[in-house]
């Protein structure tokens, strides 16, 4: 009972980092700006100020969309696998229960994978800047759903 409960608390912190980490806007961050895969905000007289992506050749809009597209993957498919991971507790014997749940948390855990070595790979190459927190959390994310999906595939034989 104790490792379910870890578990599940396991798998709702890896939905809150995944959502965060698609959500808020510090993917990239500058002195005066800040760029997540959705809008950048630029400082100006004390505030921040909401802007479009840049459309230029160092910011490829097709993969961009690869990046929004597999960032939002990740966490539909790991709100799936709790509610999955719930109804199997009920509804099946030992020994399949949580094969649906761990397959769910491997492809949120690609899905994220593949969001941040996109962005790693074709933005803000020659920029100056730092990655941001929401970048890092997408990474510990990617970390928390394998742990996590492994786990559901060792308690499928318990």
């Amino acid at each position: 009972m104790l490792i379910l409960i870890g578990l599940s608390i396991l798998h709702l912190a890896t939905i809150i980092l995944l959502l965060v980490a698609t959500i808020d806007n510090a993917w990239w961050v500058t002195e005066g700006m800040s760029t997540d895969v959705w809008a950048r905000w630029i400082l100006q007289n004390g505030a921040w100020n909401y802007t479009d992506l840049p459309d230029l050749p160092s910011y490829p809009s097709d993969y961009l969309q690869a990046v929004q597209a597999t960032s939002v993957l990740a966490c539909i498919f790991s709100i799936i696998g709790i509610f999955v991971f719930i109804a199997q507790l009920f509804t099946l014997p030992k020994g399949q229960r949580f094969t649906i749940s761990g397959i769910f948390q491997i492809l949120a855990c690609l899905f994220i994978m593949i969001a941040a070595s996109i962005y790693t790979d074709r933005f803000h190459i020659n920029d100056k800047g730092n990655y941001g927190h929401s970048y890092i959390l997408a990474w510990i994310a990617f970390g928390l759903t394998f742990i996590s999906s492994v786990v559901y595939f060792v308690l499928r034989k318990k």
